[in-house]
């Protein structure tokens, strides 16, 4: 497996669109062809997915908060078990210790035909766990825009009367 990429793969730049998952996953953006989250545990997330298939997942213009991962019916959405703390989950909260970015897509439908849009570096802030819509227990997280930390100046700063 390749080693994590935290931070803008090639080119690529927030409002570029990608036709697929397989198309995400062939290009290093989003390595899994399936799952919403690339990510190991120790390290935390690279990637996140929003696809619109969690029902606690919650979409506002300058943060949004990701449903973990788990417990969920593929057919209907909804919450049928309380979620684990996965893999994938321990990951996020990995992401929020390190404060590492996240690459974000955000699956859109422009014209009907399902495509995936980058949305860029965004950062996990916060998570909760409590009883989401259906009364199950879920994971969320918080996730705000990545502002880099700014550069070290070039010019050292020295005492004065020295």
């Amino acid at each position: 497996m390749p080693l994590p990429t935290f931070g803008h793969v090639g080119t690529a730049q927030p409002g570029d669109l990608f036709h697929s998952r397989l198309e995400l996953s062939l290009l290093g953006q989003h390595r899994p062809r399936r799952a919403g989250v690339c990510a190991t545990a120790a390290l935390g997330a690279e990637s996140i997915v929003l696809a619109d298939q969690y029902e606690d997942d919650e979409i506002h213009e300058d943060y949004f908060w990701y449903a973990g991962h788990g417990g969920r019916d593929a057919d209907t959405g909804h919450q049928v078990a309380d979620q684990l703390l996965t893999p994938r989950n321990r990951a996020l909260l990995r992401s929020q210790e390190t404060g590492q970015p996240v690459r974000v897509f955000r699956r859109i439908a422009p014209g009907g035909d399902w495509q995936f849009r980058y949305e860029g570096l965004w950062r996990v802030v916060a998570h909760t766990y409590k009883p989401g819509k259906s009364g199950f227990r879920v994971y969320r997280f918080r996730v705000e825009p990545f502002t880099p930390p700014p550069a070290p100046s070039p010019f050292p700063l020295q005492e004065r009367g020295a």
